[in-house]
């Protein structure tokens, strides 16, 4: 199968790749065809079953590229059409809409979101009882989240109320706060699942209708929703375990800012370049996404070393901003944002100084232990911080 898989590969690649000349942060220069070969020799190496490859410079994509299998057991090559779990990549696109909602007077950023809302979060009602609030009554600390601290995973809130502290999975798990909002970074899709709520309450609009008018629509994202639509049957890709065996298709039936969405290497960079492009147009919503609004110190990004403190990454000054990871290079400020999920991990950050980007979208559990090695290579990327991501390259594990 290996053989098998590396032939077809190869194939593809000297038939329908262009000869383009792609330039990375270092004025290096890469040849897209011998690129390609080179990506895949490292797909081959850490067994990954799929993988997408968008690479941007001078604020526009100059590069893309599908290795792989969209069904490895099937043998369905990996196209840059199919649809892929977008995981969250769902939180850069809300960032973008929140940004968009400031910019048109509907949100402030700093005021308290209770203040939007006609009663106490605790004691508002939900379908759902796991989604609601009222293990917080008589904290009343959760009167101090803003917009800002939910966008830039400061609220306090754990990732997930049924997540433990350490990174444990707890069925009966509560919400709760485990430090004064706006004290310290703590990724919390808690907090997103929150800010949306509050949209939604001040909109009247579901997000994904919100997201539909704001970002999918006006840029011809149309295999991109936060809902799973009945178009996108047959036209997705499976994610893959470590051992090349595939996950069920999971079909999300309620949107979800923190990560529901459904997109295709295609659609999600047509997003990346708007956002490049807005950048280049010195666009106020971009401003507000890429302004770091809080500090990171911690060793990790999750798990038990997430509160452990230091100095590591104090060289790029990595943050946080709306929706966006930040960090600061030679080359201007990176903005980063990942996704991870079973079967399907990404990434990607741009350099918008230099016009400077990469997308990469994986649906294999494998994807990651590349993602450093691509990133230097593809871009000369040697700022993302990838130890604090626990992106543990193929050849170290």
């Amino acid at each position: 199968m290996k053989k098998h898989y590396c032939l077809i590969l190869c194939l593809m690649i000297l038939s329908c790749e262009p000869t383009d000349m792609i330039q990375t942060l270092t004025k290096r220069q890469h040849n897209s065809r011998e690129l390609s070969l080179q990506i895949q020799k490292i797909l081959e190496k850490a067994e990954v079953a799929g993988l997408s490859v968008q690479i941007f410079n001078n604020h526009q994509r100059v590069y893309e590229q599908a290795f792989g299998f969209a069904d490895l057991e099937k043998g369905d090559r990996l196209t840059n059409q199919h649809g892929f779990y977008g995981a969250s990549f769902s939180k850069a696109v809300f960032g973008y809409i929140v940004a968009d909602l400031v910019v048109n007077g509907v949100l402030d950023l700093d005021k308290p979101l209770q203040s939007y809302v006609g009663q106490a979060f605790p004691d508002i009602p939900f379908e759902k009882d796991w989604k609601g609030y009222a293990n917080l009554k008589g904290d009343l600390r959760y009167e101090k989240i803003t917009a800002r601290m939910c966008m830039n995973h400061s609220t306090g809130f754990p990732n997930w109320r049924w997540i433990s502290k350490e990174g444990e999975f707890d069925r009966e798990g509560k919400i709760q706060l485990l430090f004064d909002p706006g004290s310290r970074y703590s990724y919390s899709g808690e907090g997103i699942h929150l800010l949306q709520f509050v949209i939604e309450k001040i909109t009247g609009k579901g997000l994904e209708e919100i997201a539909q008018e704001k970002v999918f629509n006006p840029l011809n994202m149309s295999m991109s929703s936060y809902l799973w639509q009945e178009r996108f049957e047959g036209k997705f890709c499976l994610g893959h375990k470590s051992d090349g065996s595939t996950y069920p298709k999971d079909k999300e039936d309620e949107a979800g800012a923190a990560g529901s969405m459904e997109t295709t290497p295609e659609d999600y960079a047509k997003f990346f370049e708007h956002i490049l492009q807005l950048y280049k147009a010195d666009d106020t919503r971009v401003e507000l996404m890429f302004t770091p609004s809080i500090k990171i110190h911690s060793e990790k990004q999750f798990g038990p070393q997430s509160w452990i403190d230091s100095g590591r990454h104090d060289n790029i000054e990595l943050g946080y901003g709306i929706g966006w990871g930040l960090l600061q290079s030679p080359h201007g400020i990176g903005a980063f944002k990942e996704g991870h999920s079973d079967g399907f991990q990404h990434y990607s950050i741009m350099f918008p100084e230099k016009g400077i980007g990469i997308i990469l979208m994986s649906n294999s559990d494998r994807g990651e232990s590349t993602f450093k090695e691509l990133l230097e290579l593809t871009i000369g990327d040697t700022y993302t911080p990838w130890e604090w991501e626990f992106y543990i390259p193929y050849d170290q594990e």
